[in-house]
């Protein structure tokens, strides 16, 4: 095939660094993998069945672009609860991806910036390129705290939109009310969208979750089902903003996904009256096993939410220190997937006790 078919735009996306990890795993013999986001629990059961039956009713065409209409009205009426908004509408999306694809070529023109905070979802920096956009990163080190001082310094003529992600991915940490609502209320005065990434939203362990959909009518929340109920390979996200903005989203959705799949919103439908209260448990038993074992040899930003942490490496960078890691079958990610710098990495604690106990209180002093 000739180069010269492939889009420039292509030349600035690189490849997942994680996607890479997923695929060296599967060369390793029985490697201790610290490096993916997938949770270890399965689909509840009684999500399980509804997508069976689902599918066995013949519910198995294209749905509406919206979603199907019980979903959506279950989704409201929690958002009519939390935030009596006036105009606050929802979408049903192929994953909370494909919500943040839809966002950010929405309302992203060519040459426009998007500010994000580092560490970030390395996604977020390639869809502002798709969009033909330009990534600003905003340092958040040493801390990882979201400081709406920096974030006003940073802003030019060119910013569109600021994209948010609490609990983050990759520190684990949780925004403050306070540090969400000064950053909500700089959008709002500045007329700049806000992107609040909420996947994580119910994975939090000492504080209360806060949005800034709470002070910011504007917010455009992208949020799915993925990580709180296991089901990654579903694909099945929301959005939920302004309605002429999903409006517009649902337009191009008609053009690209079409639809999010039809057994799984069913099985949404069901999840949503799901305890989540066994999961979230674990993963806080979890949390505090990894700071526990790492505390005294590394320098950690102490996880408060999601299921990361992201210690810094004791000794050269990150990716040195994460390829003598896979020397020890250890699969971690380097900062610098997530990050200007390559100092910290990234570990996953979505894993069984044995694979955690086995990296973290066994491997980690090989290293």
């Amino acid at each position: 095939m000739n180069d010269a078919w492939i889009a420039e735009r292509m030349k600035h996306i690189d490849a997942s660094g994680i996607r890479k990890a997923f695929e060296m795993a599967k060369s390793m013999k029985d490697p201790i993998n610290l490096s993916i986001g997938l949770p270890d629990f399965d689909v509840p059961a009684p999500a399980k069945a509804a997508a069976i039956a689902a599918i066995e009713a013949g519910h198995n065409a294209y749905t509406v672009t919206q979603g199907l209409a019980e979903l959506r009205a279950k989704i409201q009426a929690d958002l009519d609860t939390r935030f009596g908004h006036s105009d606050r509408d929802v979408l049903i999306t192929a994953g909370t991806s494909g919500g943040l694809l839809l966002g950010i070529c929405s309302v992203v023109n060519p040459g426009d910036e998007i500010i994000v905070l580092d560490p970030y979802f390395g996604m977020y920096r390639h869809l502002a390129t798709l969009a033909g956009g330009v990534s600003v990163a905003v340092d958040t080190y040493p801390d990882f705290r979201p400081d709406a001082a920096r974030v006003e310094a940073a802003i030019t003529p060119r910013t569109r939109c600021v994209v948010l992600n609490s609990p983050n991915n990759p520190t684990g940490i949780v925004a403050s009310e306070a540090e969400i609502r000064a950053l909500a209320e700089l959008c709002r005065r500045r007329d700049i969208l806000l992107i609040s990434d909420e996947v994580y939203r119910s994975f939090c362990y000492d504080q209360p979750f806060a949005s800034p959909a709470s002070w910011n009518e504007d917010v455009l929340v992208v949020d799915g089902f993925s990580k709180a109920y296991g089901m990654t390979g579903w694909r099945l996200g929301y959005a939920h903003g302004p309605s002429r903005l999903i409006q517009e989203m649902a337009k191009l959705q008609q053009f690209s996904f079409v639809c999010a799949p039809s057994m799984a919103q069913h099985a949404g439908i069901v999840a949503l009256d799901l305890d989540l209260g066994p999961q979230v448990d674990a993963y806080r038993r979890k949390r505090d096993a990894v700071v526990a074992a790492l505390r005294d040899d590394f320098d950690l930003a102490t996880p408060e939410g999601a299921f990361y942490a992201f210690p810094r490496a004791p000794w050269g960078t990150a990716s040195e220190f994460a390829a003598e890691a896979i020397r020890h079958n250890l699969l971690i990610i380097p900062g610098n997937v997530f990050s200007q710098y390559d100092t910290h990495f990234r570990i996953s604690y979505a894993v069984d006790d044995k694979t955690l106990h086995r990296g973290v209180l066994q491997s980690f002093g090989l290293i």
